[in-house]
């Protein structure tokens, strides 16, 4: 199947709000569809750093070393590589019924979550659990952006942006419930952290079957298509495709290994269950991000909204060096700024995508991207968690803009081909 062209869809101003009726052509859609995916999103993604979030009471219960945190980080993304790998070649978000699938994968990550209450400091178990939940979590990330793409084919770039903000706010829900927990976002008593897995859980299991009962079927999307590798050859093949295909491999250079540092990061200058606060304010700045750069793409186009992102993130990187020591507000805006712009391109960069993709694989080819996308966050994890180790952070953040700076090289003929900003029209 060709790819679809890039003019017989919108590229500048999205002219439709998403969430309304017309928000596509064909089947009205649901006001209910959107919201209810937001929420499964939220909820599915709380898994993927449930256990970094307790990283400190593991290591203090089981005796963890101080290279767990990256570890287990790693065990979750090469999960989710081999998860999207499979998902991908066998085009299973493409000839399955998308709810289903998003279902099934949120209730066994969320029984692969809570197995790790069971383990008693067992590691190689451990690593097996983390890597079965990022397995499973191909089958909702990705996914949900395949059902969200399906219904709205207009007015895409600000459907993702409010969705990919809810699984930004999802990774960030663990480190928000252990600061709770330790009184520094609103008092209580401490939660162990078993609960705070096992609320995970819940949660992931919530999601998966709200979106079975409450998302109905796309009566536009095609259903029960074969396997052909040809569609997933476009990524290479379409000029725009790989454009944008390759920016958000450089947007993802940086984003996850950012997560996993900003403990470290925080920790240079607060302590304890600060340290959780800051990760989760520094982490959810990147829900806003998603939002605010979703509805600035109906005006400006996602090319440029990812390009001026992607941008203001690497130039964080940069900065590294003069901020690390800065005074404590300006350490704190810097490491806001930063969560929000390493995030906030991620929405543009899979609009992009699939508006350019085959439409019978879209699904398909947004999890190939997520499986190559996250194979580079194994890599870059691992390499900057060891680095850090033996160099100082001033020195080692600033390599994080490398990605980035790649990202706007690869995005240039979107740039280029993008047409002059123009106000919002009417739906």
């Amino acid at each position: 199947m060709r790819p679809i062209e890039a003019d017989s869809l919108p590229r500048g101003g999205e002219s439709v709000a998403p969430g309304t009726d017309s928000g596509r052509q064909g089947a009205k859609v649901p006001r209910r569809v959107l919201p209810t995916l937001v929420l499964s999103q939220f909820c599915g993604t709380s898994l993927w750093f449930a256990a970094n979030a307790v990283m400190p009471d593991l290591q203090r219960d089981w005796g963890l070393p101080a290279t767990a945190a990256g570890s287990l980080s790693s065990a979750v993304q090469l999960g989710f590589v081999c998860g999207t790998l499979v998902f991908a070649l066998l085009m299973l978000a493409d000839r399955l019924r998308p709810t289903w699938l998003f279902c099934g994968c949120s209730l066994l990550g969320a029984l692969a979550n809570a197995g790790i209450v069971l383990l008693d400091g067992a590691w190689w178990p451990l690593l097996a659990l983390r890597f079965t939940v990022g397995f499973l979590l191909a089958g909702i990330y990705p996914v949900g952006m395949r059902i969200a793409a399906g219904w709205y084919r207009e007015g895409l770039g600000a459907a993702l942006g409010v969705l990919i903000g809810a699984l930004v706010l999802g990774t960030a829900l663990p480190h928000g419930v252990r600061a709770l927990s330790g009184g520094e976002l609103g008092g209580g008593a401490a939660l162990p952290w078993q609960a705070l897995l096992l609320g995970v859980s819940a949660l992931a299991a919530l999601g998966g079957l709200a979106t079975l009962l409450l998302v109905p079927p796309n009566p536009d999307a095609p259903s029960g298509a074969a396997i052909r590798l040809r569609g997933l050859a476009a990524t290479w093949r379409d000029a725009r495709l790989r454009a944008s295909v390759f920016g958000y491999f450089g947007h993802m250079w940086e984003l996850y290994t950012l997560y996993v540092l900003l403990p470290l990061i925080l920790a240079t200058r607060l302590a304890g269950t600060a340290v959780s606060a800051g990760a989760f304010w520094a982490i959810a700045a990147g829900a806003v991000g998603c939002v605010a750069g979703g509805l600035l793409a109906r005006r400006f186009g996602s090319a440029r909204i990812a390009a001026f992102q992607l941008g203001a993130s690497g130039a964080c990187a940069l900065a590294a060096p003069l901020l690390l020591g800065a005074p404590l507000p300006v350490f704190l805006a810097w490491l806001l700024l930063w969560g929000m712009t390493a995030a906030g391109d991620s929405p543009q960069f899979s609009a992009l995508t699939a508006r350019n993709a085959p439409r019978a694989a879209m699904g398909s080819v947004l999890t190939l991207v997520n499986c190559v996308g996250f194979a580079i966050t194994v890599f870059s994890i691992e390499l900057f968690t060891r680095l850090a180790g033996v160099a100082s952070l001033a020195s080692v953040l600033p390599w994080l803009a490398a990605g980035p700076a790649l990202g706007l090289l690869m995005l240039r003929p979107l740039l280029r081909s993008a047409p002059a900003p123009s106000g919002p029209q009417a739906g």
